[in-house]
Formats: structure tokens, sequence, C-alpha cells
């Protein structure tokens, strides 16, 4: 063997253990036990081996965005459901890096006086819908907010023009921060999400049906394609690639879509489950490896993201009170619930363990969620009885700051900006706030 194919043949099995280590660690940090350790028994790759977190999510991310811009270089539609000749925004859907914090919630932080202070934040009236505002989600890079309304209308907001009207020169400007509205639901709007990497957003509403927009369109008003459904719609989540969606609606089990197909499939353990109620909301994990979702019974269920079958059950979670949200952290490694018995809860993924329990803020009629702020050191909720936004330290669980929501009437809803320290507090008064960190 000469000396250039050896080195060859060097490399390639670099590479090999390389792509295997990373198969065992992405699997077993998903929880998926016992396929990482099949994995690694059949490739000689030891289990516990170390690895940056979703290092393979973030280089198979990264090929598939070099092979969608090869493609389109070459004048190839990237997906059959999508419109090659639709006007992209630049750069959609490339994630800017974020305030990198990684909260360790293991470590014990019990000492009082520890907890940090919650940055001031400036905020402003940047719309209202006819009705009361449901729900709202930012786009994965931040650039795009969309609101769903009882209104039956979505309003999809450029983020950047939203700030143009919190500079001292935009305040009394003529800046218009919405730049798409749609209508084409029956009933009122649900919930909201947006295609990972397409200008796509959708929508999920009490009238049955999902239903995709194209927001690089400039005049289309309504949908180019409708899921419907057997259910009252409640929640929706696009898995990470953008190949599936999951619905959580009034039948007890996720309804996961392919959403080239519309085929639908539910959990193979159905029976095992024990569920029988509605399901407020259901989300993804960042990888798509495992779900959550969050039921009327009060139960808090994970779900393997492969096969949909129930992974973990934590009954009761918000004792006969509903869940009303579920979301994981960064990591995977925690679930983020709120429910209308009162309590925000921090549970470990992989024991159901209850970790953190945030106290302090009542909310026991409206269906609202709990959320982190984009470092993850604070977490957010309503208090209903006094139209306040409460603010927790994430670790130490200690209430850091009541500020009045200024909406007339509790805030329905609250979402972070996945990418910087600015959030929308949806209102039952119609109303959208925007709420941005001050320097």
């Amino acid at each position: 063997m000469d000396t250039n194919n050896l080195e060859q043949t060097l490399q390639e099995g670099k590479l090999y253990r390389y792509v295997n280590n990373l198969i065992v660690a992405h699997l077993r940090d998903n929880n998926l036990t016992q396929a990482a350790s099949a994995v690694a028994s059949a490739t000689m790759t030891p289990l516990n081996i170390e690895a940056s977190p979703n290092k393979l999510l973030e280089l198979v991310a990264k090929g598939l965005t070099v092979e969608k811009d090869e493609t389109l270089r070459g004048g190839v539609p990237s997906s059959t459901l999508f419109d090659s000749n639709a006007l992209i925004p630049s750069a959609y859907g490339s994630i800017p890096p974020s305030r990198a914090v990684s909260v360790d919630f293991s470590a014990a932080h019990d000492t009082k006086g520890s907890s940090k202070s919650f940055p001031k934040h400036e905020t402003r009236h940047v719309s209202e819908h006819k009705n009361v505002a449901r729900c709202a989600r930012f786009s994965p890079d931040g650039r795009f907010l969309a609101t769903g309304s009882a209104d039956t209308s979505i309003k999809l907001f450029e983020v950047a023009k939203i700030k143009q009207m919190l500079l001292p020169e935009g305040r009394d400007g003529p800046v218009r921060p919405v730049v798409r509205t749609f209508y084409d639901h029956l009933q009122p709007i649900n919930d909201v999400d947006f295609h990972p990497h397409n200008t796509i957003l959708i929508s999920g509403a009490k009238d049955h049906t999902i239903k995709f927009f194209d927001f690089s369109k400039t005049v289309a008003k309504r949908a180019f394609r409708v899921i419907q459904d057997t259910h009252n719609v409640r929640s929706v989540s696009f898995h990470p690639s953008g190949d599936f969606l999951l619905a959580g609606t009034d039948h007890h089990v996720p309804h996961l879509y392919d959403i080239n197909t519309f085929q639908c499939y539910l959990s193979a353990n159905v029976q095992e489950i024990g569920a029988t109620s509605a399901i407020n909301q259901v989300r993804y994990s960042c990888t798509g490896g495992m779900y959550v979702t969050a039921s009327k019974d009060g139960a808090i269920r994970i779900w393997d993201g492969v096969n949909s079958n129930v992974v973990r059950s934590i009954l009761s979670a918000h004792g006969s009170a509903e869940a009303t949200s579920a979301n994981f952290t960064k990591d995977q490694r925690y679930v983020l619930s709120c429910g209308k018995d009162s309590s925000v809860k921090l549970w470990e993924v992989g024991t159901g363990r209850l970790v953190k329990h945030y106290l302090g803020a009542t909310h026991t009629q409206l269906r609202c969620q709990a959320i982190f702020n984009d470092t993850e050191e604070f977490v957010l909720c309503i208090d209903e009885p006094s139209n306040e936004i409460v603010i927790w330290d994430a670790v130490s669980a200690e209430k850091v700051a009541r500020w009045p929501s200024n909406h007339v009437g509790a805030p329905r809803w609250l979402e972070h900006s996945p990418t910087e320290p600015a959030f929308v507090s949806c209102g039952i008064d119609r109303s959208i706030r925007f709420w941005k960190e001050t320097p």
C-alpha cells in the first residue's frame, strides 16, 4: 500500500470513528439508551464518549444548508411542498448566535440572596386584533413574530420594524411593523408556528384545521394548503427538520403529520398511555428526538420522537388542574411546565423528578404558558388577579420581579424571542405588546 492510500485509509478510519462517537452521544443524550448501547456495542464505541451537546444535529443542519444552497443554485426545487419561485427573505432560517448561557439546574443553589436581577425592559403597544390575542410565536431566527386571535386572523410582524417603533424618532413615525395579515380560519386560532427553513407559517384553530401560509408572497392572504383534522387543534409544533408537524388536539393522543403527504400517524402504544383528556400544548425538543405534551388531565408526557411512544408520564403534574404548557430546555434534560393550579415546575426528563417549583403567580383561568428568557436564566409567567408579569431566577426559584403588564386585564400569552432579550405579551384586551431589554 503506497503512502497516499495509507493516509486516505487512516483519515477515513478517523472519520468513521468520529461519526460513530457522535451517533452514540446523540442517542444517549436524547435518552435513547437502548439504541445508544446497541450502536456502541456494534461499533466498539465507548458509551460514555464525550461530545458537545447537539453536535451531530449542528453538523447535519450545516450540511443540509449547504446542500439546499447547491440545489437552489442548480435550479431544482428544494421540496415538493414549497414554491421555488417565491421571494424568500434573505437568509431566512439562518440562526444568529444567541447569548450563550448554559444553566446547570442540577447544581445546588439554595443560598438566599444568590438570585440574579432581571434586566429592565421597555415596552410598547405595537398592534391589536379585533378580538382576544390568543397566541404568539417567533420565527427560529428571531426575525419575525406571528400572533393569532379569536377574530380568526393572523398577524405577521417584522421584528426589526417593531424595534424601530421603540426608537425616539420612531415613536410617532409611520412605522408599520405588521407586514402580513392572513384571514382563512372560520373559528379562533389557538397556536401558530414557523417552518424552520422555509417562509411557511402554520396555524391551528378551533375549526379543526391546520393551515399553511407562505409569507414570502406579499399578496397572499389565504392558506395555500390545509390539513383537515378530526378535532379542535389546540397546539402545533414543527419538527426541526421541517418534514413533520405535531398537532395537539381535543383527542388525547398527538397527531403526527408528514407535511408532504399529509398522512397522519398515531402512537402505537395508545392503550398503554392511559390518557383520556385533550392536549393543551405539544412541543418538540430542539433535535426532534423527543416531544412533550401538556394535557387537561394535569399530566405531562414525554414521547419518543422516532417511534411516537410515551417514554415518561408525569401524572398529576399539576394535580387535578389542567397542565397548560410544557417546553424543553435547550439541553433537552428538563421540561418547564405550567398549570391552572397556579404553579410553574421544572422536571428532569430522565427521571421525571421535580427539580424546581416556581410559586407566587396565580393563574387558574387562562391557558397561559410559562417561558424561559433566551438564556434560560429566568422564568416568566403571568399573575391573573394583578395583571402582572412575574419573573423568577430559574436556578434559585426565587421571585425577582413583578411588572405591570400594561394590558387591560391579564395577558393571555407570553412568548420570548429565541435569539435576543425580548418577548411579547398578548392580551384579552386584544393588544400585542413588545418588551425589549434596555441597555
